[in-house]
């Protein structure tokens, strides 16, 4: 996830960086358990896939390769390996009894450019098609290309591991392959040359980028252009990710570096990643309708000069694992310091339902002079400090809190840090309208709202930006009929949460006809 560190040899990266390093210390605690435990569709007694023929032809000199044949539990699947780039476009076409493969690294076309205005390559993914990986295997879809991978409710788009073909994937299973990397043109504020923009001195370094470093082929992201459109993934899950490619220092699901606002992510699942499960490094977008269940590390990371508006979002920690559920930062010129480079940080999120595991260091933290905006969140907080607000640069940044209850702990459910009291970082929270961080959870399957959070007053975020619609409630599933209309036709079942899928276990594959 560290946009600014190498690939190979990742160890002392900052916030800033594509691969990122985690705070470390996991504490091992036991979450609510989530009600009816899933059972796993189909069984493993069943076999019902053949192997497709064989691999597809694509505008790619290269080709796909056929790698032979793969068998699990579901059946036996034909393998088309990538090619490492993508030259032209293409079409990973939905075949039945067809698998792709990511070997290594797989790019879709190759950088543009800083200033440039063309788009390459589109990499188009059709609905229900399955792509697997393993090890340090990743996908980036280089600056100035594009990803189509738009799935349906009925027919998500899946990437997962080999072990999870392979049906030896279990519901604490991570850290299998690596994961999506999508590269944009729009500003980011951590510049690899050092010199950074500021308000002061806006142009210092007119073309700010950064950089993935270390990597055969140079890896730059960001840009000028904040309009920028590296594509859309619709109605994707992405499964077992987060592979270590130096130790403490790990790749994501989804990361995303210097994506612009032309960009459409909405209705993604990060299933088990061994670290973040998402991760933004500067550009700006909307997105939403995200469930991210059992991320080893932060469930939601945003970072150097990301502008984000986020709606609708599911966060669930595994009981064994899990850091925060958001960290929130801002340039790093000095190793955290607070600075005024610019693009300075800034998330909104809007309708959100997060369930803590007992003692991980907080629910959500904010640092670095990052604004933060929150509005109708519910938070299931067990043990946790529900707020850590740091440096006065960052309580002055909040956009606002208001909407948002949580059952937080009776001593200190707000913290400062960093030259901010707790009494500083408490009254900033509290002076939002409607909170209440003594709240008494009444969630029904985790996730969606009872008695208690249908009874509480919704903000109308729509006043904070035009993204959000007017709602009457808080929490991201106000009743089982939306759980059942956003959510449970393209997710998984897990131990973790159960979305009442028809598509069946996150540890067994779909079968689409």
């Amino acid at each position: 996830m560290i946009l600014g560190c190498s690939l190979v040899a990742l160890a002392g990266c900052g916030a800033d960086e594509i691969v990122s390093p985690g705070t470390g210390g996991n504490i091992i605690i036991n979450n609510p358990a989530p009600t009816p435990t899933p059972t796993p569709t189909p069984t493993p007694s069943q076999t019902l896939v053949t192997p497709a023929a064989g691999c597809p032809t694509i505008s790619t000199a290269a080709g796909l390769t056929d790698a032979g044949t793969l068998t699990g539990p579901t059946g036996t699947y034909r393998v088309c390996r990538l090619p490492a780039t993508f030259t032209s476009n293409d079409t990973l076409r939905y075949i039945p009894g067809l698998l792709y493969e990511i070997r290594d690294r797989v790019n879709v076309g190759t950088d543009q450019g800083f200033a440039s205005t063309n788009t390459a390559v589109t990499l188009t993914v059709e609905p229900g098609v399955i792509t697997y990986a393993s090890g340090s295997s990743f996908l980036v879809v280089n600056r100035g290309n594009r990803i189509a991978a738009n799935g349906t409710s009925e027919r998500p788009i899946i990437w997962t591991s080999r072990d999870n073909v392979l049906g030896l994937a279990n519901d604490n299973s991570d850290q299998q392959w690596g994961g999506i990397v999508l590269l944009g043109r729009a500003p980011v504020s951590d510049c690899r040359t050092g010199v950074f923009n500021t308000a002061a001195n806006p142009t210092a370094n007119p073309t700010c980028e950064g950089q993935l470093e270390g990597a055969a082929v140079a890896t730059p992201f960001g840009g000028a252009n904040a309009a920028d459109n590296s594509g859309s993934m619709r109605f994707n899950q992405i499964r077992f990710s987060g592979f270590e490619l130096a130790p403490n220092n790990e790749l994501q699901s989804l990361t995303t570096g210097g994506v612009g606002s032309g960009t459409v992510l909405e209705n993604i699942m990060s299933f088990n990643s061994s670290d973040d499960g998402l991760e933004f490094f500067g550009g700006g977008f909307n997105t939403r309708n995200w469930a991210i269940i059992g991320a080893s590390d932060d469930s939601i990371d945003v970072d150097t000069g990301a502008i984000v508006n986020m709606d609708t979002v599911i966060a669930v920690q595994r009981s064994t694992t899990g850091d925060r559920l958001i960290e929130l930062d801002s340039p790093n010129v000095a190793d955290r310091t607070p600075s005024n480079a610019i693009p300075q940080t800034r998330f909104q999120l809007n309708n959100f339902t997060f369930v803590a595991r007992a003692g991980s260091p907080q629910v959500v933290q904010a640092r670095g002079g990052a604004a933060i905006g929150l509005t109708n969140g519910v938070i299931r907080a067990g043990t946790n400090h529900c707020f850590q607000i740091d440096e006065p640069t960052t309580l002055a940044a909040i956009i606002g809190v208001d909407s948002v209850v949580g059952n937080c702990p009776a001593t200190d459910p707000v913290r400062g840090g960093g030259g901010v009291t707790n009494a500083e970082a408490a009254a900033r929270i509290n002076a939002g309208t409607n909170n209440n961080l003594a709240f008494t959870i009444t969630l029904t399957n985790n996730v969606v709202n009872g008695a208690n959070e249908t009874a509480a007053t919704a903000f109308n975020a729509n006043t904070r930006s035009t993204y959000f619609p007017t709602r009457t409630y808080i929490g991201a599933l106000p009743d089982a009929a939306t759980f059942t209309s956003l959510f449970q036709s393209w997710t998984c079942n897990s131990a973790t949460q159960n979305f009442n899928s028809p598509l069946g276990a996150c540890t067994s594959l779909p079968v689409f006809s």
